[in-house]
């Protein structure tokens, strides 16, 4: 059987200039929410991967009308849009699938959605958007493997998120938006995608404000009408891309960043003795002459270090001239991508939610499997530094958050290629 692959002969530092795609967490978000709304919306900076073209087909089979009106720029039409069952298919393709919950219980005060899909990183449970469901008058069943939203009225409550999850924050924002009353979530998380989202449903003439803080209040509205959106610079692209440039030792310009979203991550690089130009909306990540110092970092919600870019630092960690000590207190099975990038001659050791990088290794390319999306950006990374080349398998979950991802590494001098492999 064959499949495709990304091959990679490592050993070149990256240089030139790369432009950052909108934001993955933030579209997987934003195309739901449109079905809310009772006029068409233009969506721009639409990133090109998997997940938004899945949530861009789940949008026309409900009856929606998706247009492309340039690269990365569309319109959706959601007045046609009917409240269908959607237990199977393309919902268990991602992860962010559950936000159809929120959106269409929010239209139609009803929602049929198989359990999401997506990447696996240990136990990640939809408790929480259930428990906020149920306080905004929902009835909610698990059927066959399928979640059932019934409710009579939405009526807006108060809540209280036990922890601060991301997809639990935006999927209550997405119920009670057009809901009766005022709704208040407590705990909320504040990362930039929730923002960005809330900015979107505030254009439409939602009543939301709060948003990037732990208490978010909702007002009711009955109509959301058309509007333009520019989706948010993707901040994870962005620090993979600073990771990639720092781990070859090359001179890479990224642009289309918001710098304030990457804080943690330059906080860390500047403390390993990587050389950054910090502009106004890009970084200029420089050659480093002196050693890489190890660093510890805790993976955090925002606007501490992103979980999503702990994997891909990882392996810049395998370069740093000593011992570094990486927890994760998100997600309990990110640490995937250690077994493979050991394979390649790191010297990684693994106990629960840490991770120690025992000291700088000498990276050969092999044949590794990419088991998550964040765990294959951490391998091509890896492939970047090794000697010889790297074979990477499963690609589709590193398409499923990195739009044109070889064709921006060839532009930056990479050797690598997606090919077909046996």
């Amino acid at each position: 059987m064959t499949t495709d692959v990304f091959k990679i002969k490592g050993g070149k530092p990256l240089n030139g200039k790369v432009k950052i795609d909108g934001s993955k967490n933030s579209a997987v978000a934003l195309i739901p929410a449109l079905i809310l709304g009772d006029e068409p919306v233009i969506l721009e900076g639409v990133p090109d991967i998997s997940d938004t073209h899945t949530l861009f087909e789940i949008l026309s089979e409900i009856g929606g009308t998706v247009t492309e009106l340039a690269p990365g720029t569309f319109e959706i039409d959601p007045r046609a849009m009917v409240s269908m069952p959607l237990p199977e298919g393309n919902v268990k393709k991602l992860r962010a699938s559950y936000y159809l919950m929120g959106a269409m219980l929010g239209r139609f005060n009803e929602a049929v959605v198989g359990l999401p899909g997506g990447c696996y990183l240990g136990p990640r449970p939809i408790d929480q958007h259930i428990k906020g469901f149920e306080a905004l008058g929902a009835k909610v069943t698990n059927e066959q493997g399928a979640i059932y939203l019934r409710a009579e009225k939405m009526l807006g409550n108060r809540m209280y998120l036990d922890t601060a999850s991301v997809g639990a924050t935006i999927n209550l924002m997405l119920a009670a938006v057009k809901a009766e009353g005022q709704t208040v979530i407590e705990n909320a998380a504040k990362e930039p995608e929730i923002v960005d989202v809330a900015s979107l449903l505030n254009q439409m003439g939602a009543r939301i404000v709060g948003a990037g803080t732990d208490r978010i209040r909702i007002v009711g509205v009955d109509y959301l009408h058309s509007c333009r959106h520019v989706v948010i610079p993707d901040r994870i692209e962005a620090g993979t891309y600073m990771i990639m440039a720092a781990a070859t030792n090359g001179h890479v310009q990224i642009d289309n960043v918001i710098l304030e979203h990457l804080e943690p991550l330059v906080a860390k690089l500047l403390e390993m003795n990587v050389p950054l130009e910090l502009g106004e909306d890009y970084v200029i990540v420089k050659p480093h002459e002196e050693l890489l110092q190890p660093v510890d970092i805790q993976a955090m919600t925002y606007p501490g270090f992103p979980t999503d870019l702990q994997q891909p630092f990882v392996t810049l960690l395998t370069q740093a001239d000593g011992a570094s000590v990486v927890t994760d207190n998100i997600y309990s099975a990110r640490f995937k991508q250690v077994d493979e990038l050991n394979r390649m001659g790191a010297h990684i050791y693994v106990e629960g939610r840490t991770a120690i990088v025992k000291e700088a290794a000498t990276l050969s390319g092999t044949v590794v499997t990419a088991s998550d999306l964040r765990a294959g950006a951490a391998l091509v990374t890896a492939g970047l530094i090794a000697s010889g080349e790297t074979i990477i398998q499963e690609v589709s979950h590193i398409e499923r958050g990195y739009s044109n991802i070889i064709e921006k590494l060839q532009g930056l001098g990479a050797e690598i290629e997606r090919a077909s492999h046996k």
